[in-house]
């Protein structure tokens, strides 16, 4: 089998529009105990400096939580985007865009928080982080 080249992701993925972006407030779509969550970072992104790191479904970013539970306030975790509003294309020449921006809250290793998630989970989220396709009950 051959390395794989030094620096990039084991996996290969299409690039999906980035609809979001550091500093974006976010809807949390599951029973986690955090309700809106700002999205402080996005690991793995190498970007120009001073340059905002995009992201968009399917990428793991690190939030900030905004509003929720007392004990789920102020803390800082992984989350992961399964819906962004800005449209994006799929191989198959379709052209998906949800109503809401929301991410559910993951461990580091993408492990889910919460037991269930509300509203629909796009596919290619699902794909990627096969945990979160568990506990989805409807997948666009």
């Amino acid at each position: 089998m051959p390395k794989r080249a030094a620096g990039k992701p084991a996996f290969s993925r299409r690039h999906i529009n980035t609809g979001l972006q550091a500093g974006s407030y976010v809807r949390v779509a599951d029973n986690s105990g955090a309700k809106e969550v700002l999205i402080i970072g996005v690991p793995g992104y190498r970007g120009r400096l001073r340059r905002i790191p995009p992201a968009g479904v399917g990428d793991m970013v690190v939030v900030s939580v905004k509003k929720g539970t007392p004990e789920m306030r102020k803390q800082i975790m992984r989350a992961i985007i399964i819906r962004q509003k800005r449209p994006y294309r799929r191989p198959d020449g379709t052209w998906i865009a949800f109503e809401d921006n929301a991410v559910v809250i993951v461990t580091p290793e993408g492990t889910p928080k919460g037991s269930e998630i509300r509203g629909p989970v796009a596919r290619e989220a699902a794909e990627r982080w096969p945990q979160v396709a568990n506990i989805a009950t409807m997948i666009v």
